[in-house]
C-alpha cells in the first residue's frame, strides 16, 4: 500500500485550522460565561458625590399634572441652494410632564377669614401657575435627521448641538399645558384639599366668587 505524504502547507493548514476551532470553541463557552471572559468589560464611576448648594422650603401644592409627547419637526433652508448640497431637516421626539400648582406659602392672613359661630373659614386661593416642562431624556431622541452634502461635510469636524431642539419642545409643550386648562383642574383640586383638611378640623371651606375659580 503506498505511503502519502503530507505536504508542508497542508500540515500548516491542518494545524491552523485546529487552533480555529479551539479559539472559537473558547469563545463561545466564555460568552456563556461572563464571569471566565478576562476581557470583559468593565463599568467604573469615578464621579464625585453630589454637592449640596443649597435648600430652599417649599410651599407650592402641586394640585395637576400633564404627560404630553411632541414632535418637533425642523427645517433649515439655505436661499437659492437646493436641499441636497445645504440644509436639513430635523424630526425630534420628546416627551415630559408639566405640574400646575397652587402657591399656598402666598395666603397671607387677610386670605384666611375664620368664622367661629357658623364654623366657616373664606378662602381666598391665588391663582394656580403652570411650572416649567419637565422633559423625560428616556422618551426624548432624535427620530431622523436629513442633511445635504455640505451639511454632512461639516458635522465630521463640530457637534451639532440639541438644545435648540429641546428648548423648542419645552414651547410646545407649556402651550399645550395652557390649552389643557391644567391650571383650572388644579385649582379645583386644592380647593377639594383644603375642604377635606378643613372638614377635619370641623369646619366647612367657603371660597369667595372673587377667588379662584
Amino acid at each position: 500500500m503506498p505511503v502519502t505524504h503530507l505536504s508542508p502547507m497542508w500540515k500548516v493548514g491542518r494545524t491552523v485550522g485546529i487552533v480555529v476551532v479551539i479559539v472559537v470553541a473558547a469563545l463561545f463557552v466564555v460568552s456563556k460565561l461572563p464571569s471566565l471572559n478576562p476581557f470583559d468589560d468593565q463599568e467604573v464611576d469615578r464621579s464625585q458625590p453630589a454637592l449640596l448648594q443649597s435648600v430652599k422650603d417649599l410651599s407650592q401644592y402641586h394640585a395637576a399634572e400633564g404627560n404630553f409627547q411632541v414632535v418637533v419637526d425642523l427645517e433649515h433652508d439655505v436661499a437659492w441652494v437646493p436641499d441636497v448640497i445645504a440644509g436639513s431637516r430635523t424630526l425630534f421626539v420628546s416627551a415630559g410632564t408639566v405640574d400646575a400648582y397652587v402657591d399656598l406659602g402666598r395666603l397671607a392672613d387677610e386670605a384666611l377669614r375664620v368664622n367661629t359661630e357658623k364654623r366657616t373659614v373664606a378662602v381666598q386661593l391665588p391663582e394656580a401657575k403652570l411650572d416649567k416642562p419637565s422633559i423625560d431624556q428616556k422618551r426624548t431622541y432624535l427620530y431622523s435627521q436629513e442633511r445635504g452634502v455640505f451639511d454632512r461635510v461639516s458635522s465630521l469636524f463640530e457637534t451639532k448641538d440639541q438644545q435648540e431642539f429641546y428648548v423648542m419642545a419645552e414651547e410646545k409643550m407649556a402651550a399645550a399645558a395652557k390649552d389643557a386648562g391644567l391650571t383650572e383642574r388644579a385649582e379645583k383640586n386644592t380647593r377639594a384639599m383644603l375642604s377635606g383638611m378643613f372638614k377635619s378640623l370641623g369646619y366647612t371651606a367657603e371660597f369667595p366668587a372673587d377667588s379662584a375659580s
